[in-house]
């Protein structure tokens, strides 16, 4: 399948065309639903990408789109400095020290780069702004269907424990998590108990517009993403991960082509952190170009922009969630990107691990992979070993996520543009669980209170079962959310240094554990990782620093099953947590041999 954009991929669409922008995967409806819409403009990027043919004041053909970067604080120099090198200023950001400025001149950038004080120029986009910039039309407002459909415990949240979680805590109304997409229908049944119509907006172009309803929905997708973070617990419909926190809309993606333009993206993060969101969704990637590289001037402004403008609201209190993408793609190991730019003719380009997906591969953004129904990655989830950090259903094949479509409808779609809002509700009750959580500390317990995830027998699926390239820390967990403030489990120590285990041996892998006083846990989780052709030869124990041993598992005789992935609890309250502990492996018989891959303790 190929890279839908919407929403975590220029909408992590559903999973569709690669020029398409990131979306979720839209599947098939069930029978008695409203058809799904998937999300996405009609027609290949170019077409939906070209300029209207009406004037509008202060536009001209051929006008773009750029980023004008210097110092945070007064940007009055550089704005003078756009104004007389052909340009005009359509938005500034001072606190990040970014400019939005507009020019039809082939020679702007260069001439704005060598300006004294400014850092980084680059344009946006490779297609016209369009001429809806200057006095954007409003979203219409579409008629509302009642429903009959009853609440059910819908496998997507039963698969995260969310159903228990409702019986605890249903989320605090004074959180609010904004839905950073093609905008949310604040009117649906389910969505309006929640919604938060003070603090949307629409960011389309690059600057705000508060006009009432300028947020409202240009697709489908933003609206189906805030069901399932947020839907309420009505009676009717659905119910989202945490029912009970408030809803706001950022509508980033512009009107008839969908996509989601650096300056855009930059609005809502300003937006989100001077709003005072707790969390943000974010099932997109900036356009135009999926992957954006540090060599090229334009990118480079780009990531640069973003990047602040994500640091501006992580620093005013706001956990940035972000889907990882929708084309089986190893973000770990980036060689080619043939679908940018999609805003006019993609190229192919040999690409590297320097360029990044934004703003899911930015520092402090959680990137999330999709699941499909069970322990296994969804056939489309990007994927990559320390650049996923956390997993949740996304759907795939017969199984998709049900939820909320403008006009008071249902229906399914897939993607990570899907799984991305469930940990964005897991994060508003971790938050409505503790007010004074900071974003790290929203992250870290995402992590480690996500249930551990083995690789399946797939090459691609590297690390251990505490953390791989698949499904980074695990699925995430809203019951263990909704436990309240207590601190989540201790730390991490990890050996990923091969051992190699011969027939007959007995051979140890050292871990040293410093900084942890006091004894270890009663429920100390040892994860294995042990790469063996015949799993029956083996003896598994844990070594304390006192040397004491704790049997892990004697695996029987007849076992002739392959590799031990597997995480055990060991009640080693007894035992001084810091010093060095060693995982044991014996090999009790001849032919088959392997290796200690990694192993890992957690306190």
């Amino acid at each position: 399948m190929t890279t839908p954009r919407i929403y975590r991929h220029r909408l992590r669409r559903s999973l569709l065309s690669a020029a398409a922008v990131g979306a979720a995967l839209a599947l098939a409806t069930p029978a008695g639903a409203a058809d799904v819409d998937t999300g996405l403009p009609p027609g290949p990027a170019a077409a939906r990408a070209a300029a209207p043919a009406q004037t509008a004041a202060g536009w001209a053909a051929g006008t773009r789109s750029y980023l004008v970067i210097t110092a945070p604080g007064d940007t009055s120099a550089a704005r003078n400095a756009v104004a007389a090198n052909g340009g005009s200023v359509f938005a500034h950001y001072d606190a990040i020290g970014v400019v939005v400025a507009h020019s039809s001149s082939a020679g702007f950038a260069a001439a704005m780069r060598s300006v004294t004080g400014v850092q980084k120029v680059g344009a946006t986009r490779t297609s016209d702004v369009p001429a809806d910039a200057y006095s954007p039309t409003l979203p219409s407002a579409p008629g509302q269907s009642s429903t009959t459909l009853a609440e059910t415990a819908r496998w997507d949240m039963t698969r995260i424990n969310a159903d228990k979680a409702w019986a605890v805590s249903t989320g605090s109304a004074s959180v609010t998590v904004g839905v950073l997409d093609t905008g949310v229908d604040d009117r649906h049944q389910d969505i309006a108990p929640n919604f938060d119509t003070a603090d949307s907006v629409s960011c389309a172009y690059g600057k705000a517009d508060t006009r009432a309803g300028a947020w409202r929905d240009v697709g489908s997708h933003g609206t189906h993403v805030a069901g399932t973070i947020a839907a309420a617990k009505n009676g009717k419909g659905v119910v989202g991960v945490a029912p009970g926190v408030k809803i706001a809309s950022v509508r980033v993606a512009e009107p008839s082509t969908s996509m989601f333009f650096a300056e855009n993206t930059i609005c809502g993060f300003i937006w989100a952190g001077d709003h005072g969101f707790d969390v943000t969704n974010n099932s997109y990637y900036t356009d135009p170009w999926m992957f954006n590289c540090p060599d090229d001037p334009d990118q480079a402004a780009i990531v640069e922009g973003v990047r602040r403008a994500q640091e501006y609201a992580e620093g005013k209190g706001s956990l940035q969630v972000a889907a990882a993408g929708n084309s089986n793609y190893d973000l770990a190991n980036k060689r080619t990107d043939s679908s940018s730019p999609n805003d006019s003719t993609p190229v192919n380009r040999t690409i590297t691990n320097a360029c990044i997906d934004i703003p899911t591969e930015l520092p402090g953004v959680v990137t999330v992979a999709a699941m499909g129904n069970g322990n296994i990655k969804a056939s489309y989830s990007n994927f990559g070993r320390d650049v996923i950090d956390v997993a949740a259903p996304g759907g795939d094949g017969a199984y998709g996520v049900y939820s909320t479509l403008p006009g008071g409808k249902y229906g399914n779609m897939n993607g990570t543009s899907m799984a991305s809002p469930h940990v964005a509700g897991v994060a508003a009750l971790l938050k409505s669980a503790d007010p004074a959580a900071t974003p790290a500390d929203l992250r870290a317990r995402l992590g480690s209170q996500a249930t551990d995830t083995a690789c399946p027998s797939d090459g691609r699926c590297t690390g251990t079962t505490a953390k791989n390239a698949f499904f980074g820390e695990g699925q995430v967990d809203a019951l263990k959310a909704v436990g309240g403030t207590t601190p989540p489990p201790g730390r991490s120590f990890e050996n990923t240094a091969d051992v190699t285990v011969a027939d007959n041996a007995t051979v140890e892998s050292p871990i040293t554990v410093t900084g942890v006083t006091g004894n270890a846990p009663a429920a100390l989780k040892v994860g294995v990782d042990v790469k063996h052709t015949y799993r029956g030869d083996l003896v598994l124990s844990l070594v304390a620093p006192d040397g004491s041993v704790y049997s892990l598992e004697d695996f029987a005789d007849g076992d002739s099953g392959d590799d031990v992935v597997k995480t055990y609890t060991v009640d080693a309250s007894s035992e001084t947590a810091s010093g060095t502990w060693k995982l044991r492996v014996r090999d009790i018989a001849t032919q088959d041999t392997g290796r200690i891959d990694a192993w890992n303790l957690t306190f």
